[in-house]
């Protein structure tokens, strides 16, 4: 999905670099597990200089797949390889309050064992739309369809906060900034 010229998956890979260069100055360790539908790349969490240049590394490899998230496998695998408590950040774009529930025990389980931040893109492009005013009745439907995806994914971040999971809805453009922030409160509020 392009927003302002660049995919969904640039912004979430720029902000893995930003928010992993963070965390590793912080002193904390800094690891990546890439998957959709299979894992793609598993990176474990390390402090070492050296660190970064492997996260940029197995981030250039990557490359958008439309195949569904395997959530399941990922659970397991993260059970598997993460022992130690840690910060999880999961780079999603659920649309629909059914895909949520298809996929809010999951998350509930992971957020019970780690700290999960959910990330959601908002739809900027929709935004656009209710910007401009409605001259016609098509317009005027498109609009209230504009606006009812904007309220399902306020609806989804607000619900998966309900069940414990942190949660993120962020315009791609501020999504490094908002990664920081989260992880600095996080910090600061003792919970990682």
């Amino acid at each position: 999905m392009p927003f302002e010229e660049m995919s969904l998956l640039d912004y979430a890979i720029n902000a893995s670099l930003v928010i992993s260069n963070t965390v590793i100055n912080k002193y904390d360790k800094a690891g990546l597990i890439a998957f959709n539908n299979e894992i793609h790349t598993i990176l474990p969490a390390e402090r070492r200089n050296s660190q970064m240049e492997k996260i940029q590394q197995s981030l250039y490899k990557l490359k958008s797949g439309f195949s569904e998230p395997d959530y399941e496998m990922l659970y397991t695998l993260i059970r598997r390889k993460i022992r130690q408590r840690s910060l999880l950040i999961l780079f999603t774009n659920i649309e629909s309050m059914a895909s949520m529930h298809r996929y809010s025990n999951i998350f509930g389980r992971l957020a019970k064992e780690h700290v999960l931040l959910v990330v959601l893109f908002e739809n900027t492009e929709i935004q656009k739309l209710l910007d401009n005013e409605a001259k016609s009745l098509d317009e005027v439907y498109i609009k209230t369809i504009a606006e009812k995806f904007i309220l399902e994914k306020k609806l989804i971040a607000r619900e998966l906060n309900r069940r414990g999971v942190h949660t993120v809805l962020t315009k791609p453009a501020g999504l490094s900034v908002s990664l920081i922030n989260s992880y600095l409160e996080f910090k600061s509020n003792g919970i990682i």
